[in-house]
């Protein structure tokens, strides 16, 4: 089904609505909070269409088929966040083409991404992706090996450690969710004790995202809530 410009338009304001008054329920500036749509298996007009009705960040899972969004939208200013699993013969284009990386989960790809990160370009943000709940099918580093992953890739002089991400799977109530969130949350905790300046939580999707941002969540990634199921 084709979403119109209106109808869009309609969702980015009630998602924004509904950030609002989650972040105002837990106690937050709203403006703490950047809404990265995720425009995965969605077209460039699609793209466009939320550009318009006001959105900057958008995520994709995708590399080729980010791209060829970034070309065909080469004419706006958009801040482009790489969420999928990350191939090591990728790295290239990753650290090239995109503003954010959220799913580093181990220290080579991460030092690839330095070392490919162009020097005219600024250091590339990025965040470590943890497992919080293990799933076999899905990327992240295990909670025991996050401070390890994190002191090693703070050191990267072409990345900027912003903080943490998850993509827990989906839980029974909201209490199980914030209590699934507030692992990542503690975890950041934990790294910032240890020396590290870490301002990002990643985590929240448009079945969870008030839960997660009643524990912290700064960016949260909402694909259907804005253009429907895929």
């Amino acid at each position: 089904m084709l979403i119109g410009p209106q109808n869009l338009t309609l969702h980015v304001n009630h998602v924004r609505s509904r950030i609002r008054s989650a972040a105002i329920a837990a106690g937050r500036d709203p403006d703490s909070i950047t809404l990265v749509a995720v425009t995965k298996a969605k077209s460039a007009e699609s793209v466009r269409l939320a550009a318009t009705a006001g959105v900057t960040d958008f995520g994709e899972n995708y590399l080729q088929e980010a791209e060829a969004k970034m070309d065909q939208l080469a004419d706006l200013k958009l801040t482009w966040h790489f969420i999928g699993g990350i191939q090591s013969n990728k790295t290239r284009t990753i650290a090239e083409r995109f503003d954010w990386v959220q799913s580093v989960d181990r220290f080579s790809v991460a030092r690839r991404l330095s070392e490919q990160r162009p020097f005219h370009a600024p250091p590339l943000n990025v965040c470590i992706q943890v497992a919080l709940v293990p799933e076999p099918t899905k990327g992240g580093v295990a909670p025991d090996a996050l401070a390890e992953l994190a002191t090693a890739m703070a050191g990267l002089p072409r990345l900027n450690l912003r903080g943490l991400m998850c993509v827990p799977p989906p839980q029974p109530n909201a209490a199980a969710e914030r209590a699934v969130f507030s692992k990542l949350r503690a975890a950041l905790t934990d790294l910032n004790a240890g020396g590290l300046k870490l301002d990002t939580l990643s985590m929240g999707m448009s079945g969870d995202f008030e839960s997660a941002i009643a524990e912290g969540a700064t960016l949260v990634r909402i694909g259907t809530a804005l253009f429907g199921a895929r």
